[in-house]
């Protein structure tokens, strides 16, 4: 029995070759729906166009397509690659898709003559020694809060380490043994102080302490007591380090995968083991289509896991259970990373014991994403019944305005579906050319910005806009909505401030009659409407302090038209620094070499107006 699509499948079939490759399915938009490697692609795409199919997705992606295209690769290994690379270029909505594909972070130590300990992301091209990966930026950050306590070794950038003359306020911290001045440390000890930090991050710490001992006893004995106070403090700070590592195993090098899934949900944990030490992990909840086994979902997020960004893959790696491709998967994971990767999945000793607690964390970690999700699923049904709508809410916006004394004015938008914050849609909008501090100008801005008449993607247009602010700012929202060319035009609320400016108090504007909704303080739609708006004014904050910070660290000299680099340079150094040029006259600053009388008034009136 033929099946009921408009795809003509048969002749396709009939010429289809039984090489390896990969193959892509399209819709009839000529949207890619669908990608997938095989070892015979005659074989595996004759699968789909079977009369029956035990799948209701797998029946639902065959009468959607409309076209078929295959790539035929020399191996199964370059079909891994070029799947992943579709993968991530199409974004299919029937494969597996991992949203997080950003490298790691490592702490960083230089290799200059006083080296500096860092973060790094991305490509490891300069010269030092990188530790990790780290499961997040914040994981970095709170080690290297730590080290400052223990290892006195400087965090500073390079140019402000090169620009001091006396020691900066880490040093009067004791968190920093002021390398850049002489005087306060010596080359050797410093050196000894960067050779245990290493050693600690290596995992040789109970190496590190027993050095430290021995070196506190001699500085006793010499009658060093500050000396050896100093090395008593450090070896107390790394004790409740090592007390908080409380996972730990011989393993160098390993990552360590663990897998839940239940009610078509899964979540996946990521474990990290570096140097013996369980650096940390991280949870994944990829959405894993019907017509996908759930061996070949972990196996399609493992190779995008690792093949996309600039991640380290690690020589072990450690899997619940066995992949369908399992030895292919390797090969091809060994050839992206130049050395052999071996994986584990009859795990033993101390990979069990790490499966054990990754496969317990996924567990844990679906469970409260599904709790999540009801408590935000009841929330919208709450929403939904108050504002008395029918169908339910798919999509919603909501805009904040933030500012300094109408300074470095940014608008937020924050976006949330059907699970809640939406970040990938997430924007910012600098505001300019407006009056300082006029929020309904900056508002009016972000709104035309935002939603222009002519170029809307209408599956975008949201069913609700929330408005952070009272009628005035709705008024803007209402002004810019009167024209809207659309079928579609959301449902405008403002979000007023009570009085005290307290949760729970908020009056909610409703646009056109103005009236207010009436909504007690533990309403479940309150609390998503409050979560919304807490997001913009959060998300609109940081995007303001970013500009101002931005503002604050940017010379006056560099935007002064026609100066780059090199002319910046001759006019600091010629003049003794920024303070130097803009105490000099128009005269002084042509004297300069490169510098010519238009240039010289050009920039005397860029510092003085």
């Amino acid at each position: 029995m033929p099946l009921n699509i408009d795809f003509d499948y048969q002749s396709f079939l009939e010429k289809l070759t039984h090489q390896p490759g990969v193959y892509r399915m399209y819709n009839s938009q000529d949207d890619v729906i669908y990608v997938g490697k095989a070892k015979n692609l005659n074989k595996r795409v004759s699968s789909y166009f079977k009369a029956k199919h035990d799948n209701s997705k797998t029946q639902s992606l065959v009468t959607h397509i409309a076209k078929i295209d295959i790539t035929v690769v020399s191996s199964e290994t370059e079909a891994f690659i070029l799947e992943n690379n579709f993968i991530k270029k199409y974004r299919p909505r029937y494969n597996v898709l991992l949203k997080d594909d950003k490298s790691y972070p490592f702490i960083f130590i230089s290799d200059h003559k006083h080296p500096k300990i860092s973060m790094h992301r991305g490509p490891q091209k300069q010269k030092g020694e990188y530790f990790g990966p780290y499961p997040s930026a914040w994981a970095v950050k709170e080690s290297l809060r730590s080290f400052q306590k223990i290892f006195p070794i400087r965090q500073c950038e390079d140019a402000y380490y090169r620009a001091r003359t006396r020691p900066c306020l880490q040093y009067q911290m004791q968190r920093c043994s002021a390398p850049c001045v002489e005087g306060h440390i010596s080359d050797p000890e410093y050196n000894e102080q960067v050779l245990m930090a290493k050693m600690f991050l290596k995992g040789k710490d109970q190496q590190v302490i027993d050095t430290m001992v021995k070196q506190m006893e001699k500085a006793s004995t010499e009658l060093r007591f500050e000396h050896a106070a100093r090395l008593r403090d450090q070896i107390g700070a790394l004790r409740k380090v090592q007390e908080q590592q409380w996972v730990s195993g011989a393993q160098e090098e390993m990552d360590v995968f663990g897998f839940a899934y239940k009610h078509g949900g899964a979540c996946i944990q990521v474990m990290f083991v570096r140097d013996g030490k369980l650096l940390g992990s991280k949870s994944f909840f990829p959405k894993i289509p019907t017509i996908l086994g759930i061996e070949d979902a972990l196996q399609s997020f493992i190779l995008q896991f690792y093949l996309a960004g600039n991640k380290t893959i690690p020589k072990q790696i450690v899997l619940p259970q066995t992949l369908p491709d399992q030895n292919a998967v390797a090969e091809a994971l060994s050839q992206h990373a130049k050395y052999k990767i071996k994986f584990f999945s009859g795990a033993r000793d101390s990979k069990r014991r790490y499966l054990e607690l990754a496969n317990k964390n996924a567990e844990n970690g679906l469970i409260s994403q599904q709790t999540q999700q009801k408590s935000m699923f009841a929330r919208y049904k709450d929403l939904e019944s108050v504002i008395d709508r029918d169908e339910p809410i798919q999509r919603m916006e909501c805009f904040d305005i933030s500012h300094t004394s109408g300074q470095q004015t940014v608008a937020s938008c924050v976006v949330f579906n059907r699970d809640g914050p939406l970040k990938s849609d997430y924007r910012r909008y600098n505001i300019d050319g407006i009056t300082g501090g006029d929020d309904y100008a900056a508002m009016a801005q972000v709104l035309a910005r935002r939603y222009k008449y002519t170029q809307q993607d209408e599956d975008k247009i949201p069913d609700i806009v929330f408005i952070d602010g009272g009628k005035g700012q709705l008024g803007q929202a209402e002004a810019h909505f009167e024209k809207w060319p659309y079928e579609k035009k959301p449902l405008l609320i403002g979000v007023a401030k009570g009085t005290s400016r307290k949760a729970g108090l908020e009056t909610l504007i409703l646009a056109g009659s103005h009236e207010t909704i009436p909504m007690n303080a533990d309403q479940p739609g309150l609390h998503l409407i409050q979560h919304i708006r807490d997001e913009s004014h959060r998300f609109a904050i940081a995007g303001h302090r970013n500009r101002r910070q931005k503002i604050k660290t940017t010379s006056t000299i560099e935007s002064i038209p026609g100066v780059g680099a090199k002319r910046r340079q001759a006019l600091l150094k010629y003049m003794g620094g920024l303070q130097g040029l803009k105490k000099a006259s128009q005269e002084e600053i042509q004297k300069v070499p490169g510098i010519s009388v238009q240039m010289a008034e050009i920039i005397y009136d860029h510092l003085h107006s």
